[in-house]
């Protein structure tokens, strides 16, 4: 049991140093990546939400 568990740990620790990690400049920019494309989609729906709710409005007041 205890050598599984070591095995387990081993082959983590191996398979995480094989891992191609990003630079902090990439992180950084991937992160505004992510930030601008939140606040893009918030803009898009907020304005599809609000041009149907106009729509709705006409008709139900028609």
């Amino acid at each position: 049991m205890l050598n599984t568990i070591k095995n387990y740990f081993l082959g983590s620790y191996a398979e995480m140093r094989k891992v191609n990690w990003p630079t902090k400049k990439q992180t950084f920019n991937y992160s505004l990546l992510v930030i601008g494309m939140s606040i893009g989609m918030a803009v898009f729906f907020s304005i599809l939400d609000y041009i149907f709710n106009l729509g709705i409005e006409k008709m139900i007041i028609k």
